[in-house]
């Protein structure tokens, strides 16, 4: 055997010998790589569902809305320990992004999982405009109940703590949306009820906010109707 043979022989077994060592690691990463695919999308997502802290937070009992465990087609207050901001804005995104985070339950949940909050606003007469991502329409269940229940828990929610909330505008990554989900007419705007009305105890029907709201004076937005059929932009009263 000529020493040339012998030499590449030597450096074949090296490279078998360097790849069985490395080979496990290999695999290990690929399989990590598989398992846990991240976007940048999902990372922003994720970023932009941190809890929100503020110098003012103070720990209360708020009270938040989700589906009646009695009764799965109206809503009951269920109270949780939450740090709440004295400023409006803050306090109304810190419970909004528990009312997603934190349901009890699969079963009691308004909204999807993965919907995230995108921006929030107060404008001076009271009116707030709630922009949330896509997953809020492609993840909800299509239907009008499940998609009336989704937008009363989001009202009842901001009411019963204190928000300062007289109405509410929902859009869908940034942009106004005929429908939720192809029932709920989201043209209009929700009427957001007074912490005194939404203390009292005991499930509420879909739709109860919306009715109070129109005897108050407020423009509703709570119509079943296809998205072909939505009516044209409504302006607050």
């Amino acid at each position: 055997m000529s020493k040339g043979l012998k030499t590449t022989i030597v450096i074949l077994a090296a490279m078998v010998l360097v790849g069985l060592v490395t080979l496990p690691g290999l695999r290990q990463a690929v399989q990590r790589l598989r398992s846990t695919p991240r976007t940048e999308e999902q990372a922003r997502r994720e970023v932009m569902q941190e809890p929100i802290s503020t110098p003012t937070d103070v720990q209360v009992q708020a009270q938040m809305y989700w589906l009646s465990a009695a009764s799965p087609t109206s809503l009951e207050p269920t109270a949780i320990s939450l740090p709440l901001s004295a400023d409006h804005v803050e306090r109304s995104k810190q419970l909004l992004i528990a009312l997603i985070a934190r349901a009890p339950a699969p079963e009691k949940r308004t909204l999807p999982a993965e919907a995230n909050l995108l921006a929030f606003y107060i404008q001076p007469d009271g009116t707030a405009i709630a922009d949330f991502s896509d997953e809020i329409a492609s993840g909800m269940a299509s239907g009008i109940l499940s998609e009336q229940l989704a937008v009363d828990s989001i009202a009842q929610t901001l009411g019963a703590n204190g928000t300062g909330i007289r109405q509410l505008k929902i859009l869908v990554h940034g942009q106004e949306a005929e429908t939720l989900a192809g029932h709920l007419d989201l043209y209009g705007f929700f009427p957001v009820p007074s912490p005194v009305g939404s203390a009292a105890g005991g499930a509420i029907a879909p739709g109860a906010g919306a009715a109070s709201g129109k005897a108050a004076g407020v423009t509703g937005a709570v119509q079943a109707k296809p998205a072909a059929a939505a009516p044209g932009k409504q302006t607050p009263q």
